[in-house]
C-alpha cells in the first residue's frame, strides 16, 4: 500500500518505518530540511530502541523514503497519516494549527480518493475540523480516520510492531477495509483492531493517558500518607494489586510523571471537559498532586540537611523522565535541579542517554559526566531521578567511598530500605520509612 506519513518526530517516525517493514510504501515527510538530511543519511534525531535499525533497514530496501515535498507525498499515497505536534496552548488545550494546516495543503494536492488518518493526539471534533479543512479546497472523495498512538517512549518500536489493541474511528466502510487491510499484519496474533465512530476513538487516547496518569498521582498520594504514618508504600501496592480488578500495572510511587504525552494530554482533557462544560476535578487533583510530587526529593534534601545545602555538592543520576529514551519533557529531573541550584548547591548529573538534552535545558550551570560514579565524587549526596537498569545493582562499596557522607535518596524506590542500613548508608525512599547507617545513627 502507498502510505504517506506527514511529521518524523518520535510517532511519525516509528510508525512510517513500522509500516514500510511489512511491507508498504512509505513517504515520510517533514517541512525541516536539515531532519530529512540526516534521516536520509540513516541519522536517527531521538533515542529509541531499536528505531535505527527498523529505518535502516526500510531505507536500505526502498521502501521508505523521507522528503519535505508534502504535496508530493500527498498525491503518491492512497492512504496519508498526519503524526505533526500539537503543543500545549497556554490555556491547556492542544495548538491543532500544524494538524489543520496540513489537511489544508492535502486538500489542495490530493487528485484521487484518500484516506486521511489522524495519528496525533487531538482533542474530540479535530477529526471533523480536518474533514471540513479538506473539503474547503477539494471535492474529491476524503475518509477521514482516527487512529490514536499508544506507544511507550522506549518501547515504542515493539508496542507498534506488537500492539495489544489497535484502535481505529471510521467514518466509512471504505476506511475501515483500507485500515483493516493495512493493520493485518500486525495483529496476526489475535490482539483486537477496535474499530468505532471517530468520535470515540478520539477521546480514547486521552482517556487511557488520564487514567493512567490517575493511577501514579494516586500512589504518591498514598506514599505520601505511607511517610506520615511510617507505612510501607511497597506493602501497600502489593496488597491493593493482587486485587485483580485493581492489577499492579502503574502502582509504582515515584518522583512524579512526565514526557510528552501524560502532562500534555491530561491539560488537554480537562481544558475539553471544561468547555463542555463537564467537571475536571479528578483531573485537576492528578495534575496537582503530580506537580506537587515532583518536589518530593527536594523535600529529602531539605530533611538531610537542616542547616541548608548552599555550597553542599549532590550527584544526580537519571534526567530523561523515564528509562530508553532521552526525553526530558516535563521531567521530574529538572524541578529538582532547578531547586537545588535555587538552594545554592551544586550538581553534577549523568544519565545514559540525556546529557546532551540536558545541556540544553541547563547549560553551564550543572557538571555533566559520562560515568554515572563520576557524578559522585565528593558529593554529599547521592540523588536517584530514573530508574535506568545500570542503577539497579551499583557498586555500594564505590558509592559510599566515593561520597562525602553514606546519604542516598532516591526518587524511584531501587533498593531495599534494609540492605541499605546493613551497608551504612543514610536511605530515604518514596513512602517507606528512612533507614540512617548504625554507625551515624549512634553518633547522632
Amino acid at each position: 500500500m502507498r502510505v504517506a506519513v506527514v511529521g518524523t518526530g518520535y510517532v511519525g517516525l516509528v510508525v512510517g518505518a513500522g509500516l514500510a517493514d511489512t511491507g508498504n510504501d512509505v513517504i515520510c515527510v517533514d517541512i525541516d530540511e536539515a531532519k530529512i538530511a540526516r534521516l536520509n543519511a540513516g541519522e536517527i534525531p531521538i533515542y529509541e530502541p531499536g528505531l535505527d535499525t527498523l529505518v535502516a533497514r526500510n531505507l536500505e530496501d526502498g521502501r521508505l523514503k523521507f522528503t519535505t515535498d508534502v504535496p508530493a507525498a500527498v498525491r503518491e499515497s492512497a492512504v496519508i497519516f498526519i503524526a505533526v505536534g500539537t503543543p500545549p496552548g497556554e490555556d491547556g488545550s492542544a495548538d491543532l494549527q500544524h494538524v489543520l494546516a496540513v489537511a489544508k495543503v492535502i486538500g489542495s494536492s490530493m487528485e484521487d480518493e484518500k484516506v486521511v488518518v489522524t495519528k496525533s493526539t487531538v482533542p474530540v471534533g479535530t477529526a471533523a475540523r480536518v474533514r471540513a479543512m479538506i473539503r474547503e479546497h477539494t471535492d474529491l472523495p476524503v475518509h477521514v480516520c482516527s487512529n490514536p498512538e499508544f506507544l511507550k517512549e522506549g518501547a515504542a518500536v515493539d508496542d507498534f510492531m506488537k500492539p495489544d489493541r489497535v484502535v481505529i474511528g471510521v467514518d466509512s466502510e471504505h476506511a475501515r477495509k483500507v485500515l483493516s487491510d493495512l493493520y493485518a499484519p500486525f495483529v496476526r496474533t489475535g490482539n483486537p483492531v477496535l474499530f468505532m465512530d471517530v468520535a470515540s476513538a478520539e477521546i480514547t487516547k486521552y482517556a487511557a493517558n488520564a487514567m493512567l496518569a490517575t493511577r501514579i498521582s494516586f500512589m504518591n498520594m498514598i506514599a505520601r500518607l505511607c511517610d506520615d504514618v511510617g507505612a510501607d508504600i511497597s506493602l501497600v501496592r502489593q496488597g491493593i494489586g493482587s486485587d485483580e480488578r485493581i492489577g499492579n500495572s502503574f502502582l509504582f510511587a515515584g518522583a512524579g510523571y512526565g514526557g510528552s504525552c501524560f502532562p500534555k494530554d491530561v491539560k488537554a482533557l480537562i481544558r475539553t471537559l471544561s468547555d463542555r462544560g463537564v467537571d475536571s476535578g479528578i483531573l485537576d487533583a492528578v495534575e496537582r498532586v503530580n506537580e506537587d510530587q515532583k518536589r518530593a526529593l527536594l523535600r529529602m534534601v531539605d530533611a538531610a540537611f537542616p542547616d541548608g545545602v548552599s555550597g553542599r555538592r549532590f550527584g544526580v543520576w537519571g534526567l530523561s523522565f523515564k528509562p530508553e529514551t532521552d526525553d526530558m519533557r516535563e521531567a521530574p529531573a529538572i524541578v529538582v535541579i532547578e531547586g537545588l541550584l535555587e538552594r545554592g548547591a551544586e550538581v553534577t548529573a549523568h544519565d545514559p542517554e540525556a546529557l546532551d538534552v540536558a545541556r540544553g535545558v541547563f547549560g553551564d550551570r550543572i557538571r555533566y559526566v559520562d560515568n554515572n560514579y563520576d557524578a559522585l565524587e565528593d558529593a554529599d549526596a547521592l540523588i536517584i531521578i530514573t530508574e535506568w537498569k545500570q542503577y539497579r545493582q551499583p557498586d555500594f562499596e564505590r558509592i559510599r567511598r566515593l561520597l562525602r557522607q553514606p546519604v542516598v535518596l532516591d526518587g524511584r524506590n531501587l533498593f531495599n530500605p534494609r540492605r541499605m542500613q546493613e551497608l551504612g548508608f543514610d536511605y530515604t525512599s518514596i513512602g517507606r520509612p528512612a533507614v540512617r547507617s548504625p554507625r551515624r545513627a549512634a553518633a547522632g
